[in-house]
């Protein structure tokens, strides 16, 4: 079908407004973070006066940003590692297996993302420190219970994901894996997981993300010894004034791992699920 010029317009004026919607507040947080603090909180100009790098050097000594940033690196490479390791297997035994409770257990794992996580905050403190009296582990206010709250989000869509992805995939290659003397766990990581590999790398990279930038469960589930990078951002405003150049600057440092993600998967959201698989 030919494109009309009527089209053609709606879809270059509807691509500069989302365009604009997109790079303008990118545009005003790295300008601001190339301004001193007095320019940023006076008159709003688009182009610094005093450019500046201080606030990308004092952003790390206002906070402790650093130890923020290791926090949220091991909390979310955990719960990244964890959520695609158990998705892997269950969305293979939902994909490939017949039993019993199949259809209750992947109505209710896609059920859970109907809700929205408010809802958990209360019942997991509750469940954390009821396992803390009981057992003598402590979950809130750490690492580990930190990452065990991010699966409880990031695993049902894990799952949801890839069993679409398994089922998308040809049986007779499981067939001919067995054949050539393969197990069932054999087929699923010689010849499954490598044609399904866009879906595990973008289950991967949601679950990251989910963990890299969630704030609410944070604020509650952590300390000042194991506290996030999107928790940590709220110190630069004190009682007495707001860093908002360096806000803006540790926003920036902070969105580069999201970032790399996003170019990650946007170059395997496009490759073919079985892509090569038959070879």
């Amino acid at each position: 079908m030919r494109e009309t010029r009527g089209f053609k317009i709606y879809r270059g004026v509807t691509l500069t407004v989302l365009g604009l919607f997109v790079l303008v507040p990118l545009y005003v947080m790295v300008t601001s973070s190339l301004k001193p603090l007095k320019d940023v909180q006076g008159a709003f100009t688009w182009w610094p006066s005093n450019i500046t790098l201080a606030p990308f050097v004092d952003m790390w000594k206002t906070v402790p940003l650093a130890k923020y940033f290791v926090n949220s690196t091991i909390v979310s490479v955990s719960a990244t590692v964890f959520s695609v390791a158990i998705a892997i297997l269950a969305a293979f035994a939902v994909s490939r297996f017949k039993f019993r409770g199949r259809t209750v257990f992947t109505t209710t794992v896609l059920s859970t993302q109907m809700f929205p996580g408010v809802l958990f905050l209360l019942p997991l403190f509750l469940i954390f420190v009821n396992i803390n009296n009981s057992f003598g582990l402590q979950l809130v206010g750490t690492r580990l219970g930190l990452t065990i709250t991010y699966l409880t989000f990031s695993l049902p869509f894990s799952i949801w994901m890839l069993a679409g992805y398994f089922d998308s995939i040809p049986r007779e290659l499981d067939e001919a894996a067995l054949v050539d003397g393969c197990g069932p766990m054999g087929a699923l990581w010689r010849v499954v997981l490598p044609a399904a590999r866009p879906g595990v790398i973008a289950v991967a990279i949601y679950s990251f993300m989910t963990a890299w930038g969630e704030v609410l469960f944070a604020s509650v589930m952590t300390t000042e010894a194991n506290r996030t990078l999107s928790v940590g951002l709220r110190q630069y405003s004190t009682q007495t004034n707001i860093y908002w150049n360096q806000i803006m600057a540790a926003a920036l440092v902070v969105s580069v791992p999201v970032v790399i993600g996003f170019l990650l998967a946007q170059r395997h959201f496009v490759a073919g699920v079985t892509a090569g698989a038959v070879k």
